[in-house]
């Protein structure tokens, strides 16, 4: 018998809103001109006590609450650990970069908050209905936020071309729900994969799947939905990117995780196709796009399409180590993508004085910490030994190829090294002789909120590196939940 309140199953979302809401009630009485960053520290508070609130999840028995709407477990717990540490994270990078201290703070960490509370509803959910409205509520929010540096010309039209098009694939979204609904009569996670068995429908179904993989891959920026990417890059923000190039893609991928694994493994021989191109696509187009970026942001822009691309090759695998490995991609992508954009804020500022690859030319002399983050989280990207990005890729193709997917993984292995010449670029720009009239000239002295993010996301890329152990057995619980879609390709596997 389910013993645990309710409550608990959505604790950190409670948390996050409470804080939202305090943030809204006192900013707008604090007198004109006063400084903000109180806000910004209100927020703050109110993450950490969400992410320990995730962590406390990890002691709950495995369950659901609210009428079989929510699902607290290891796979859960574990994504909304990723999510709130990139939103502290984000938090901290944006205290001294985000319209001054008498600024706008007050409405952006509010809508950080309200943000992350989606992203967390999105992980937990286990009624595509419920998906939808957390998919709306972190959509909303950070359709603001892409438009928040207002008085450039490139903000409003970011805002506008991601609030277009993300509305045109959340209505994707929700018509796959709708369909899958038709043919299976349900919209519970798992009572569609007993209902599809003995369903009439499977055309429907089929369709609705086609449909949902269109409107998570708008939110993970998979080729061919990734129009959007390096212009809203390029015009939100470098602290919003920050969080938008990380939290909703680990949302969006936890809720594909649920749908394929836990919804639809009867149609895997549907889907594996064509999460395979889609793999290939976002790997080979992302990669050969930054290839001819000489804009550092629209080139990260490209650089997250070819991860997304990582990330989904895991998904072929069929099995929990496929889930494992995919969990466990999501984190350490996070952590090394927040910490080369908290550099990329700190030294363009607010208004991304340095836009330019070149412009970045001689920053380690001018600021040798930035410049050795910098290029920590670059080598990390190409995935260089004892760095979170080089286990985040053996365990994807390890996954990959013990499922028998060796053209995936001799592709995702290229592209790597594709990888490696434009991340090496702006790593050698970093510490070569900056001409006289460099802007890094002007890089100012970081500041303590700063510092802290950095340490963290370095301390998380390293820790992911080197002892990797204790985040991947828990990317393995919480892949636990879902057992092998073809457990005839594991047989084959295991007897090779």
């Amino acid at each position: 018998m389910n013993t645990t309140p309710d409550v608990l199953r959505i604790l950190p979302e409670v948390i996050l809103t409470i804080t939202g809401v305090l943030i809204m009630v006192i900013e707008p009485s604090l007198p004109a001109g006063a400084n903000r960053k109180s806000m910004g520290w209100l927020a703050t508070v109110g993450v950490v006590a969400a992410l320990g609130a995730s962590l406390y999840q990890y002691q709950l028995p495995p369950g659901t609450g609210f009428f079989g709407f929510v699902q607290t477990d290891a796979f859960s717990a574990f994504f909304h650990v990723v999510i709130c540490g990139i939103v502290l994270a984000s938090m901290l990078i944006a205290l001294d970069s985000i319209g001054g201290p008498t600024g706008d703070l007050g409405e952006y960490f509010a809508l950080l908050c309200f943000g992350a509370v989606g992203m967390l509803l999105m992980t937990s959910a286990v009624e595509l209905l419920l998906v939808f409205i957390g998919l709306e509520i972190s959509s909303i929010s950070t359709y603001i936020l892409a438009g928040f540096r207002r008085k450039s010309a490139r903000g409003p039209e970011a805002a506008l071309k991601y609030f277009l098009l993300g509305s045109f694939a959340t209505a994707f979204f929700l018509y796959g729900i709708a369909l899958v609904f038709g043919a299976t009569g349900t919209t519970a996670v798992y009572t569609i994969a007993p209902q599809l068995g003995s369903s009439q429908m499977p055309l429907l179904a089929i369709a609705g799947l086609g449909m949902i993989l269109i409107g998570i891959g708008f939110k993970v920026s998979a080729v061919p939905f990734q129009v959007w990417t390096p212009d809203v890059y390029e015009g939100a923000p470098s602290p919003v990117v920050a969080l938008m190039s990380t939290a909703p893609k680990v949302a969006a991928f936890a809720v594909l995780l649920r749908v394929l694994y836990g919804a639809l493994p009867a149609l895997h021989t549907r889907w594996v196709p064509i999460v395979w191109w889609l793999s290939v696509l976002s790997m080979t187009f992302g990669n050969l796009g930054a290839l001819r970026q000489k804009s550092v942001k629209r080139m990260l822009a490209y650089s997250s399409i070819a991860h997304a691309g990582y990330i989904l090759a895991a998904f072929t695998a069929l099995s929990p180590d496929g889930v494992a490995a995919a969990s466990f991609y999501t984190f350490s992508y996070a952590a090394m993508n927040v910490g080369i954009f908290a550099v990329v804020s700190h030294a363009g500022g607010f208004d991304d004085r340095l836009t330019l690859i070149e412009d970045y030319r001689g920053l380690a002399y001018r600021s040798p910490l930035l410049g050795a983050a910098m290029a920590f989280f670059l080598i990390s990207l190409i995935g260089i030994p004892f760095t979170g990005g080089f286990f985040g890729k053996f365990y994807v193709f390890s996954s990959t190829l013990h499922a028998g997917f060796v053209w995936l993984t001799v592709i995702g292995l290229i592209n790597s090294g594709i990888a490696a010449f434009y991340y090496l670029r702006l790593a050698t720009a970093v510490y070569s002789k900056a001409p006289e009239t460099s802007p890094a000239d002007s890089v100012p002295r970081p500041a303590m909120s700063l510092l802290f993010a950095l340490l963290l996301t370095v301390a998380a890329t390293l820790i992911l590196g080197i002892v990797p152990g204790r985040i991947l057995d828990m990317a393995r619980a919480g892949a636990g939940t879902y057992s092998s879609v073809n457990p005839a390709a594991d047989a084959n596997t295991a007897n090779r």
